[in-house]
């Protein structure tokens, strides 16, 4: 495929490169210049398990989640798996009707008009800069804590406390990331299948052992707990502001299953295999965020004192404290490599869907045209996955150098960004499809009632949310002018896309008249 040099317009007929065979494919659609039939069912779902990082987000967020809701954090996992799966069906039927590689931005374009799809696809985009920002993080962490371990050496370790070591190592790690990304889905993927394979081996290893060592009585599981049936109760929480921020996590642990979607144009069975990898990540997802909860909760328990997991000292990084402990000296080096993998493979695959969308909305004129192009060798959109590794460094480097609770504070703040993304998504399913609603008992349920059943879920999460953010108890603690720091920078990062939006609107106003995208418009897809 050659890359994309004429952007469509109303009423125009979609141009691309041609097929191998000269002819002009289905319905004469043709592709932005991506890959085709690149990746198949496996190989999607392998990279939406590995977008979201299951080890780098057990170790993120099990002590922040158990500190806001204790014993209930099994609970609260599967409540944050029900409105992430139900969106999953609304993000499978639209990818069946319209399989672009602009997901969310493209299908609220056609829901909702212009502007809100504009900041549907912002969300998306920000959402992800922040999640790389804080991979990027974890991994820098793991990488020197595993040099020190290796090497036997606590000085070598502790070079992770210099922070200008820690932001050079950073930044080193996303130009890594970059660069693999930019090379094509070929390159990802064999890469994706061994360390996504590492970590969930490495996971159920650290299960079983959770579990021998619960109720052992050594001094280190002086605090573990029998399993009770209670800990899958939601409803045992003790305040619904604890059950919303806890919810807020474990929504932020789903995140990431939507990059299968996102490369739709480069899998095989464009329509069809990417929902079906996505539902597949989420069930894999799920299974292993219970069973480690409930290993560690049972090894350790969720006190806020020595190894429980709601100790202030060491919930934003659990692993580091547990894992010597339960796996031993030696076996806990695998838990450690497992972090470092799952961080620095998401890291990788994370610019799948920040890349394609900003391809997505520079090929219908949301974006400036450059983000447009496609590499003539790798098929990838080159330069919009170079300013995403450039943003990330930025982003990262500058809230690293303001708050020393970036970490956390960032958690909370892509809660709201993912909420507020997927939620347009699952009501523009409804909408869109409104029509159709009618037809038969699976169009209503599955491209109605489950999508705004989701998208009424995430808009609760996410105005609770708002409100609880104000406080500068939440997150961190941290504040700015007495505003709490993770208010600030959900909302000012929103309000940065409402200020590019009006620059992008003086800049391409025929795409904000509704002139370039429409519910009409042929999608931009690689024909299988």
């Amino acid at each position: 495929m050659t890359q994309l040099d004429a952007r469509p317009r109303a009423g125009d007929t979609v141009r691309g490169s041609a097929p191998a065979d000269g002819g002009t494919g289905s319905g004469g659609v043709r592709g932005k210049g991506l890959g085709g039939n690149s990746v198949g069912l496996m190989g999607s779902a392998v990279i939406g398990v590995s977008t979201v990082a299951p080890v780098y987000c057990l170790t993120s967020t099990l002590g922040s989640t158990a500190g806001e809701v204790g014993v209930q954090m099994p609970a609260v996992f599967l409540a944050g798996f029900l409105p992430m799966l139900l969106v999953a069906f609304a993000y499978r039927e639209l990818n069946k009707a319209m399989p672009d590689c602009g997901t969310s931005f493209t299908w609220t374009v056609k829901a909702f008009g212009p502007r809100v799809g504009w900041m549907c696809g912002w969300g998306l985009v920000i959402a992800t800069i922040i999640v790389l920002s804080n991979l990027a993080g974890v991994a820098t962490s793991y990488f020197w804590l595993l040099a020190g371990e290796i090497t036997g050496s606590s000085s070598v370790a502790a070079l992770d406390d210099s922070k200008p070591v820690h932001i050079i190592t950073c930044l080193a790690l996303i130009a890594v990331a970059t660069a693999i990304s930019y090379r094509g889905m070929t390159a990802t993927k064999g890469i994706q299948y061994a360390l996504v394979g590492l970590q969930l081996v490495v996971l159920a290893l650290f299960v079983a052992m959770a579990l021998s060592k619960a109720g052992s009585g050594g001094p280190d599981f002086a605090s573990s707990l029998d399993f009770s049936w209670s800990w899958l109760n939601p409803f045992a929480v003790q305040s619904f502001a604890a059950f919303t921020a806890g919810l807020s996590l474990s929504i932020f642990m789903f995140w990431g299953w939507d990059a299968c979607l996102t490369a739709n144009e480069e899998t095989t069975g464009s329509e069809k295999t990417p929902g079906r990898a996505a539902l597949i990540a989420m069930v894999v997802l799920v299974g292993s965020y219970l069973a480690t909860g409930v290993a560690a909760q049972m090894a350790v328990g969720s006190g806020t004192s020595g190894l429980g997991l709601a100790n202030p000292d060491t919930s934003d990084n659990v692993f580091a404290a547990i894992a010597g402990p339960v796996m031993g000296p030696g076996l806990g080096v695998l838990l450690f490599l497992a972090v470092l993998a799952s961080a620095a493979a998401s890291l990788q695959t994370t610019f799948i869907p920040v890349a394609r969308t900003v391809l997505a909305m520079s090929a219908y004129e949301a974006m400036p045209a450059s983000y447009a192009k496609v590499h003539p060798r790798f098929k990838t959109p080159g330069r919009a996955t170079i300013t995403a590794g450039i943003g990330t460094g930025v982003f990262y480097t500058v809230m690293t150098l303001v708050s020393e609770h970036v970490l956390v504070d960032t958690i909370y703040a892509l809660g709201l960004m993912i909420c507020f993304y997927y939620a347009l998504t699952a009501f523009a399913c409804a909408w869109y499809f409104r029509a159709e609603l009618t037809r038969s008992t699976r169009d209503l349920v599955f491209k109605g009632l489950f999508p705004l059943l989701g998208g009424v879920l995430l808009a609760a999460v996410f105005a609770k949310t708002l409100y609880d953010m104000w406080d500068p108890a939440y997150g961190s603690g941290s504040s700015v002018f007495g505003v709490g720091s993770v208010f600030v920078i959900g909302v000012g990062l929103l309000l940065l896309g409402v200020v590019l939006m009006i620059a992008m609107e003086r800049r391409s106003p025929a795409f904000f008249r509704g002139e370039v995208l429409t519910k009409e418009t042929p999608a931009l897809v690689v024909q299988d």
